[in-house]
């Protein structure tokens, strides 16, 4: 009934709502995943760590279509709206898993499976009292050298100054590791929804990337 007192109207189902979801199932928290379950191929996998709506990564799975992506969002909002956007885009490439992203790539990642991690715009938790909870931490690099398939990259993005330093300062400190290489122009030129807002702003974006030695 609605609330004018006549019968409720159904939505019609779109051809959206009747397509598989590119969500994935987690069937457990303690044991490594099968990500060849994911995929229809098996072919080269890159992981982006806090995909928020998936502005980047739909558009670079278009342009990549020998490679994999898997998106890695804990808020099923944004998770959802990913999904509406990799099916509207018919995308074969695609699968999305609901986590928390530091968790994840310790615990649930299988090693060595990933030829790239792509982290944009992660919370900067601005207060001195909560950097504790950043993502790219002083053990970051290890837990990343343990994803990373051999020549894998890290690709970072932010606009906040100070958590750029201690990226920059992380992996300075595990140079025996990691060495800083450019991001490619290809990949610089796809920019999320946040970046299109932040430089139009005039807030400029903070890149690094830096490959497995």
């Amino acid at each position: 009934m609605n609330p004018h007192g006549g019968p409720a109207k159904c939505r019609t189902p779109s051809i959206l709502d009747q397509s598989p979801t590119f969500i994935q199932p987690l069937t457990s928290i303690t044991e490594r995943l099968r990500l060849e379950s994911f995929f229809a191929r098996l072919q080269p996998l890159e992981i982006e760590l806090g995909a928020g709506d998936g502005s980047f990564l739909v558009r670079y799975a278009q342009m990549c279509s020998e490679r994999n992506f898997l998106a890695v969002e804990r808020l099923l909002g944004r998770l959802r709206k990913l999904d509406r956007k990799g099916r509207r885009a018919s995308l074969a490439n695609l699968a999305l898993l609901r986590i928390e992203a530091a968790y994840f790539i310790e615990y649930l990642l299988p090693p060595h499976c990933a030829q790239a991690l792509h982290i944009y715009f992660p919370d900067p938790w601005p207060k001195k009292k909560h950097r504790k909870h950043r993502l790219i931490n002083a053990r970051f690099p290890e837990v990343a050298r343990q994803a990373l398939a051999p020549m894998g990259i890290v690709y970072l993005r932010t606009d906040d100054a100070d958590y750029f330093a201690q990226m920059q300062e992380v992996f300075a400190a595990a140079e025996k590791d990691f060495k800083p290489v450019e991001t490619p122009a290809e990949l610089a030129a796809v920019v999320t929804d946040f970046e299109r807002e932040f430089n139009a702003q005039g807030i400029p974006t903070r890149r690094a990337a830096y490959r497995l030695k």
